[in-house]
C-alpha cells in the first residue's frame, strides 16, 4: 500500500504529505526471496533498476559496484545467483533495491531465511548501507532484537484484524555494533517490546 500497489481497505497512506493514489517509482523493496535473476550476473542484477528506469548506465554502474563492495560482494560482480550463499544473495537484493537512490526503502522480512549469524552480519551491512543515504526505511520482522538493531521507532501490531497497539522509540547511537546487544539499554527495550507483544490483544 505504501508503494501503491494496494489500495487500503480504509483510511489514507500519505509520502511526502501527498496522498498515495498511484504505484510510486522513488521505492526501492526487498523481499524475503531474494527474487534474483539467474540469466543475470550479480552486477547485472544490481543493473536491473538502470536498465528498467534508463538510468544512466556509467553512473548506474559505478553506484552498483560501490554498494557490492560496501556488502563485501567485490569480485562477485560477474557471479551468477546460483553460485552465492543465501546471505550473499540477499545483499545483492538490497543493493538493487538502493541503487536508483529512492527516498523510501520496503523491507519485507530479507532476513527471515537466514542463520543467525548471517543475520547479524546482513544487519550490520544493512545499517551501513542506510547510512550512506538514510532514506526513509520501513522493516517488517519478527526479531525483537533485529527491530531493537536497525530500527529508530518500532510499531507492534496487533494479531489479526492488524492494529497498532504500542509504539517504542528506540534511542540508541549509531552505528550500532552486535556487541551492543548485551548492554543493558538494549535490553530493556527488548524488555518492552516482548511486553507489548505478549499482552492479550
Amino acid at each position: 500500500m505504501i508503494a501503491g500497489l494496494l489500495v487500503p481497505s480504509h483510511g489514507m497512506i500519505e509520502v511526502a504529505q501527498r496522498p498515495v493514489t498511484r504505484p510510486l517509482t522513488d521505492v526501492g523493496i526487498a523481499f524475503q526471496q531474494d527474487l534474483l535473476f539467474d540469466w543475470r550476473t550479480v552486477l547485472g542484477n544490481v543493473m536491473l533498476q538502470a536498465d528498467m528506469r534508463d538510468l544512466d548506465r556509467n553512473a548506474a554502474r559505478a553506484k552498483a559496484q560501490i554498494l557490492l563492495e560496501r556488502v563485501g560482494l567485490k569480485g562477485f560482480e560477474n557471479r551468477r545467483p546460483w553460485e552465492l550463499s543465501g546471505g550473499m544473495r540477499q545483499r545483492v537484493a538490497i543493493c538493487r533495491a538502493l541503487l536508483h537512490d529512492s527516498s523510501i526503502l520496503l523491507l519485507d522480512e530479507p532476513f527471515g531465511a537466514l542463520d543467525a549469524l548471517t543475520r547479524d552480519h546482513m544487519n550490520l551491512h544493512l545499517q551501513n548501507l542506510w547510512m550512506l543515504e538514510r532514506p526513509t526505511a520501513i522493516m517488517v520482522t519478527h526479531s525483537i532484537s533485529e527491530a531493537v538493531f536497525l530500527s529508530d521507532r518500532v510499531i507492534v501490531f496487533s494479531r489479526r484484524p492488524g492494529r497498532v497497539v504500542y509504539e517504542l522509540p528506540i534511542e540508541l547511537p549509531r552505528p550500532r555494533t552486535v556487541e551492543m546487544r548485551d548492554a543493558s539499554e538494549f535490553v530493556r527495550f527488548q524488555h518492552q517490546l516482548r511486553q507489548a507483544i505478549e499482552v492479550p490483544q
